[in-house]
């Protein structure tokens, strides 16, 4: 196991909610909660396409949306989903053709309001296309796509004309025998997202997909999301999220998955505790760190790694790793192990070392899961 135990006082008691599948992957009902992003490449270049949801996969993936807008992108969803290690999500838009298209390609899930595909007829033909196809759907409410009626009524967005609008197309759903959907009730706006969550949480024990929309570049939208997920995260309410950035869907995996590790609701990877550095850093954290993070990218094994500058914080921080190094003086610092102090390293080389280290840590975590995994007996 690793070093750097769950301790009970770090728990969230997770929102109940019935489970759905989105390919192979359980959604809700006490399932991982899943990392989703969107592929940005037109969905007729399929090499690109494919090309990107295989790098969002390899960076943590579990689910990939694409936009399938015209007939052409459906014809290309199919090979897209045939190459594709992950379950594909096809946002549908408002053509239920689409919809029908893009269950007999293949897609896991289908994202549709299904108040915006027409007359009742035609919902159900697309319902029927998911039934006999194995696919969910999830209902997609966004603030700033509010039906009109609802905007009279409320006068402006807000919870309760989202929420209303998330439970009147559950009810098409339900009303039609098909209970595989998740959905979400999406805002930029950080406050109104999170109340619309917090008011359908209590609402439906339906899967909730969180998302803050339109959230901004990699930067702001990194922290508007964090603070807009992280606190729906904290009360337990979410099965699945997607951090919306304008920026490589890559990112918006890897921005998914620190939030989630920060809260010790998902483990990938090794997370680096490091300081902000000063003048009492006894080699250049800042610079290390960013290099580190690159050379250990290709982990996925869940482990620590602290990177503190001096002495005051740093034999602290070590006891909680699995590998860390502490600045000293003269040129070198103390590497330690499983919190403990192993042998001292000077600055020249101590990348290599330390990812050696790592590597070599990941390994020995992996063969600790395979041994627990084989009964006894077999081992005999």
């Amino acid at each position: 196991m690793s070093h750097n135990p769950i301790r009970p006082w770090r728990n969230i008691d997770r929102r109940p909610s019935r489970q759905i599948h989105v390919g192979n992957v359980p959604v809700g009902g006490g399932a991982p909660i899943s990392v989703q992003t969107m592929t940005n490449t037109p969905t007729t270049d399929i090499p690109a396409t494919i090309a990107q949801v295989q790098a969002c996969a390899e960076a943590g993936a579990d689910i990939v949306r694409v936009s399938v807008p015209d007939e052409a992108s459906s014809k290309a969803l199919k090979e897209i989903v045939r190459e594709s290690p992950v379950p594909i999500v096809a946002d549908i838009h408002f053509h239920y053709k689409r919809g029908i298209e893009a269950a007999e390609a293949g897609a896991a899930c289908l994202r549709i309001n299904p108040g915006n595909i027409g007359t009742p007829e035609r919902v159900r033909e697309v319902i029927q296309a998911a039934r006999d196809h194995n696919c969910s759907m999830r209902i997609g409410v966004n603030a700033g796509s509010l039906e009109r009626h609802l905007l009279e009524k409320y006068g402006e967005p807000c919870p309760d004309a989202m929420v209303e609008s998330g439970l009147d197309h559950i009810r098409i759903l339900e009303d039609n025998d098909f209970r595989e959907f998740k959905i979400s009730v999406k805002a930029s706006d950080v406050f109104l997202a999170a109340a619309a969550y917090q008011a359908l949480a209590e609402a439906t024990d339906a899967p909730i997909h969180l998302g803050i929309t339109e959230a901004g570049s990699l930067s702001s939208g990194t922290v508007k999301s964090a603070v807009g997920l992280g606190n729906l995260l904290w009360m337990g309410i979410g099965d699945t999220i997607r951090v919306s950035l304008s920026a490589d869907p890559v990112e918006e995996v890897r921005v998914g998955y620190e939030i989630l590790k920060s809260l010790g609701l998902r483990h990938r990877g090794v997370n680096i505790i490091s300081c902000p550095s000063c003048a009492r850093q006894g080699f250049d954290v800042i610079k290390t760190v960013e290099v580190l993070e690159k050379r250990l990218e290709h982990i996925k094994t869940p482990m620590s790694l602290s990177i503190i500058g001096c002495v005051v914080n740093g034999p602290g921080e070590a006891l909680m790793t699995d590998v860390g190094f502490t600045g000293g003086g003269a040129g070198s610092g103390m590497v330690y192990l499983a919190g403990k102090q192993h042998h001292k390293l000077g600055n020249e080389g101590m990348i290599d070392h330390i990812v050696e280290l790592v590597e070599t840590r990941a390994s020995e975590i992996e063969s600790e899961k395979s041994e627990e995994a084989i009964p006894e007996h077999a081992a005999e």
